[in-house]
């Protein structure tokens, strides 16, 4: 009765504060990071959690969410939805914890727009999780830049965690992301976790000005193969293992993790000051048309002047500043980066850069010797 009374004040809590589904995506490096595991197993914790769940499937194939869930009936139905023949309730295939799964391919995502990619994650879901699939450059679907939060999904091994840098580099670049949440997979400890994100966090905040949250960690654990074999969920056949328990500690906080705006929002806003950056920039070079023209138009009157022996003032010309310091300074920055990565994350010294050709080293100033009497 008491569960009861809990789940119908949340219900109610949600449908008079309701803001829409929270949207968050799930990436990590090459390789194996566990980022699909984690998703099927967030979504099964949040479900237990008394949270409606939409798990969107990017990434089609043999291992994806629905093949390693033993086939969802139902979930390639996107297209339907968006030509408004079905709705998401009953286009999305249901798993039997509760959840649901929506297989969207790349060709599909690519034919809308981003206001009718936006109506699939307006739905009644509290909870969407994309498996989010990133293209050649490392950048999001037009689907997964209606998240909210992006997930960094990566274990702690010097390889692994270089390739999660290189993963939030290029997402930073290609979306001016601003924060990641990572979440460790797979680790021994978490003490070595912390420790790893810790570092980790350094460097995203030195090198690229990124800061990042700490998601929690998930525990090694043998029972995790045989989950996957069974098409289970870790958190459903094996509950009382310490990966279980680490999916529903993160699962637990997951709805408390502050709301954030959504990357198509921040992406729109970006454009906007681009925009008005460009108007200001021409209006820049306005004024620096009619200067120039007032100077010509100056120096033909001084030039009349002169011929007419009448005094002139002297006429002041500025030149803008260059950006070529920056830019060898930017240059710099990218060229140590790798190798002092590694071993700032990894504790293995590297060797130092060699010096980059056409920089120019100035000699020391020789100063003389002093005159002893």
């Amino acid at each position: 009765m008491d569960k009861f009374v809990i789940d119908q004040a949340e219900g109610l809590r949600r449908l008079l504060a309701r803001e829409g589904s929270r949207v968050i995506a799930v990436t990590g490096g090459p390789g194996a990071p566990g980022r699909t595991t984690a998703v099927i197993n967030l979504a099964a914790a949040l479900t237990g959690h008394g949270k409606d769940v939409l798990v969107i499937d990017e990434c089609l194939g043999p291992r994806s969410v629905s093949a390693l869930l033993g086939g969802i009936r139902g979930a390639g139905n996107f297209a339907a939805v968006m030509r408004g023949e079905m709705g998401l309730d009953e286009a999305a295939g249901r798993h039997a914890l509760g959840f649901r799964v929506l297989a969207v391919s790349r060709e599909h995502r690519s034919q809308y727009t981003s206001a009718q990619l936006n109506k699939v994650l307006t739905g009644p879901a509290d909870i969407v999780l994309i498996d989010a699939q990133l293209d050649a450059d490392g950048a999001l679907s037009p689907l997964a830049m209606h998240a909210h939060d992006v997930l960094i999904v990566m274990r702690v091994a010097a390889q692994a965690i270089t390739d999660a840098y290189a993963c939030m580099k290029r997402l930073h670049f290609a979306h001016a992301i601003g924060q990641f949440r990572v979440l460790a997979n797979h680790v021994a400890s978490a003490t070595d976790a912390h420790a790893a994100f810790d570092n980790l966090a350094g460097v995203a905040s030195r090198y690229l000005t990124v800061s990042l949250e700490n998601a929690g960690c998930v525990a090694a654990d043998p029972h995790m193969p045989r989950a996957v074999q069974l098409s289970r969920c870790i958190v459903d056949a094996f509950p009382s293992t310490a990966a279980a328990r680490d999916f529903r500690h993160v699962a637990a906080e997951l709805p408390h993790w502050p709301m954030r705006p959504a990357l198509s929002a921040r992406s729109s806003n970006a454009a906007d000051f681009a925009e008005a950056v460009a108007s200001s920039d021409a209006e820049v070079k306005a004024a620096r048309a009619s200067a120039a023209a007032a100077a010509s138009a100056g120096q033909m009157n001084a030039a009349a002047a002169s011929h007419a022996n009448v005094p002139r003032a002297p006429i002041v010309e500025t030149a803008p500043a260059g950006v070529a310091a920056a830019a060898v300074s930017a240059h710099a920055a990218h060229a140590a980066q790798t190798e002092s990565f590694v071993s700032t994350v990894t504790g293995v010294p590297s060797a130092p850069a060699p010096a980059h050709a056409g920089w120019r080293a100035d000699p020391p100033v020789q100063r003389p010797a002093p005159q002893h009497a």
